[in-house]
């Protein structure tokens, strides 16, 4: 009877846990959803796991830098808000791509003493899905600066029901990896004017652990005959991690002053699990999770940190190598996306801005 007891406990405890941490509020409907859902339940504990044990490593040393530019995505909310925080601690000039540049900077204004900082605050219109958005942005930056020391990709959806863009596009495809590889390439120049050998430009990419269990789906990578958003948004990390090493072996046979870096920033508390049924219990993210000052530590430690100078392709979490996807370890498999990539957006001669 005791054995009854403690066995019917642990299921009813186990089933709640996977029930409020579903990557979706519905039931999964197939059995291939079924192991989506386990592989992200056994990713998210990893994760959990790793941010508790690497507590006392994530963490990132400022200083300051006046003559630097930073370009970040996204960086009105979340983990975005708090890496906007600490560059301009920095000293820097920090362009912020957002969909409302007024809003943007109304929010700016209620969460950042500007008085403890000689930085400078720029917000631009950005919808990063929209690759139209993307080169309107990067031609406003070229022409106001002649250099761009960081480039932060960081904003990100995860989960959302389907939707294809305008130009025909996936929206997490679009969104976390499709307009920052475009935004990439057209501010590259910049990058390199930047780059110095003793003090390399830098190009972070803000990705997940998601990323180990994604694959590319060349014959379907809108996933227009089936979709799931947990697939969905794996493919997108992946695909990040994929051209982050590439595209650091290309500028490397350029002799070019920029380094790459993809970082997971750990599992945060921000509203991008809005479509993921932990919403229904949000005193569970608070306890567990990251808080987006936490989760900001590792992009800002790949974007500033000396420890880490000339060292491309790397991957991060907690501010320490992660563990990356073995086939993404190839160079042959990241080669064959990269091109893929470019053939999607027409780019012939990536990096030349054009």
């Amino acid at each position: 009877m005791f054995f009854t007891i403690i066995f019917t406990t642990l299921f009813v405890l186990v089933a709640c846990a996977f029930w409020f941490t579903k990557t979706t509020k519905e039931l999964p409907k197939t059995w291939y959803e079924w192991k989506t859902e386990f592989r992200y339940q056994y990713l998210g504990i990893l994760g959990l796991v790793d941010d508790f044990k690497r507590r006392s490593v994530n963490r990132v040393e400022l200083y300051k830098q006046p003559d630097r530019i930073a370009v970040i995505t996204g960086g009105n909310r979340g983990i975005g808000l708090r890496i906007v925080e600490k560059l301009l601690a920095c000293d820097m000039t920090v362009i912020v791509g957002v969909r409302d540049p007024k809003a943007a900077e109304q929010i700016f204004k209620t969460t950042i003493n500007a008085d403890k900082s000689d930085g400078k605050l720029i917000c631009e219109e950005l919808d990063v899905g929209s690759m139209k958005s993307v080169r309107h942005f990067a031609q406003k930056i070229k022409d106001k600066f002649n250099k761009v020391d960081l480039l932060i990709n960081n904003a990100g959806i995860m989960f959302a029901p389907y939707k294809i863009s305008s130009e025909g596009y996936e929206s997490h495809f679009a969104v976390n990896f499709l307009g920052h590889f475009l935004l990439q390439h057209l501010l590259m120049p910049l990058l390199k004017a930047a780059g110095k050998e003793e003090k390399r430009s830098r190009i972070v990419n803000v990705t997940s652990c998601a990323h180990l269990v994604g694959r590319i789906n060349y014959k379907d990578i809108n996933g227009e005959k089936y979709y799931s958003p947990g697939d969905a948004y794996s493919q997108s990390k992946l695909a990040q991690i994929l051209t982050t090493r590439h595209l650091q072996q290309v500028l490397d046979n350029e002799k070019a002053y920029v380094q790459v870096i993809a970082v997971h920033p750990g599992v945060v508390d921000t509203d991008l699990f809005e479509h993921s049924a932990t919403t229904a219990v949000p005193w569970f993210n608070k306890l567990l999770f990251k808080t987006p000052e936490q989760g900001s530590r590792t992009p800002v430690y790949a974007a500033i940190s000396p420890r880490i100078e000339g060292q491309g392709a790397l991957y991060l979490s907690n501010c320490r190598k992660g563990a990356i996807k073995r086939s993404a370890l190839k160079a042959e498999v990241c080669e064959k996306f990269f091109k893929f990539a470019c053939d999607l957006l027409k780019i012939e001669d990536f990096g030349l801005g054009k």
